[in-house]
């Protein structure tokens, strides 16, 4: 285990304790999270990041498993096939292009890669499991590099970068943000996806909230976290956008967390209710999609 000294957003040096929760995945270990001064939240003490991936080692992890066992892997898959297009038409709004070169940040299986491709986009993945990597390439014949590869990538080439659901697992995660900045072009777009520790849904779940998804998730961020921290990187925050299918996902979770089976009935009604109040309130569902453009 490894325990940070400074945040990653402010580098200040002093946090207090906000919760401890349950790895329900893998290890069944508890793990702490800690809020620092500039109310940024991150998993601390954690895992080293050499020993990680053993913290992934389960059919239950679906993004690089790709199981369909299971009701909850089925509805994600069924889930996933409705957003992929989705996902696709926002890449052609935000970006204002209808293909040029994507780069998909934890690709994972690779289901957005081959979903991008077949509508003229030239995809290449970056992924650290590489049992995903191979399953990516076998299945779909796309490209996956190691997170330690960028040198594929040469400087102000990519049109788009995509990280969905990622950086919330990403070590060097300032590094890696320089990593995109570098290798995107000018006009740019960097499509960031995660989730969002201030919304209602994990209000209520507190530390059965499943998107802590401790230690997998090391860092927890809430929109202005993100809006910080990437100014500090050098983009600038276009656009958030909301997507209020997964609080229906992670209310699922989190009530076979927090009571050891799944009341779906339950679950429908708390994923409403956080949207619900997301709309009411303002950017603030449970997964949000944040557009960002390098700085001039």
């Amino acid at each position: 285990m490894e325990t940070l000294t400074n945040c990653p957003i402010c580098n200040a040096t002093s946090f207090t304790p906000f919760i401890e929760c349950t790895d329900y995945t893998v290890s069944k270990d508890k793990f702490k999270i800690v809020q620092c001064t500039c109310g940024f939240r991150f998993t601390n003490p954690r895992p080293e990041e050499a020993e990680a991936g053993k913290y992934y080692k389960s059919e239950d992890y679906i993004s690089h498993s790709n199981s369909k066992k299971g009701v909850l892997n089925s509805l994600y898959q069924f889930a996933r096939k409705f957003t992929l297009k989705r996902k696709l038409k926002l890449i052609n709004k935000v970006s204002g292009k209808q293909k040029g070169n994507l780069v998909d940040l934890g690709c994972g299986t690779g289901e957005f890669m081959e979903t991008c491709k077949w509508k003229g986009w030239m995809v290449q993945g970056i992924e650290p499991s590489p049992e995903a990597r191979a399953f990516a390439e076998k299945e779909y014949g796309l490209t996956a590099y190691d997170m330690n590869r960028w040198d594929p990538f040469s400087d102000a080439s990519i049109d788009v970068v995509t990280a969905w659901h990622v950086l919330e697992h990403v070590y060097q995660l300032e590094e890696t943000a320089k990593k995109v900045k570098r290798i995107l072009r000018a006009d740019g777009t960097f499509v960031v996806a995660l989730p969002n520790c201030s919304s209602a849904d994990a209000d209520f779940y507190k530390q059965h909230w499943a998107a802590y998804d401790v230690p997998r998730h090391i860092w927890h961020f809430t929109p202005a976290d993100v809006k910080s921290f990437f100014e500090k990187q050098g983009f600038i925050l276009k656009e958030v956008l909301p997507m209020p299918l997964d609080a229906y996902y992670i209310c699922m979770l989190s009530e076979k967390y927090k009571a050891g089976s799944i009341n779906y009935g339950r679950a429908a009604i708390h994923g409403w209710a956080s949207n619900s109040q997301a709309a009411k309130t303002g950017k603030t569902f449970s997964s949000q999609i944040y557009i960002l453009k390098p700085a001039k």
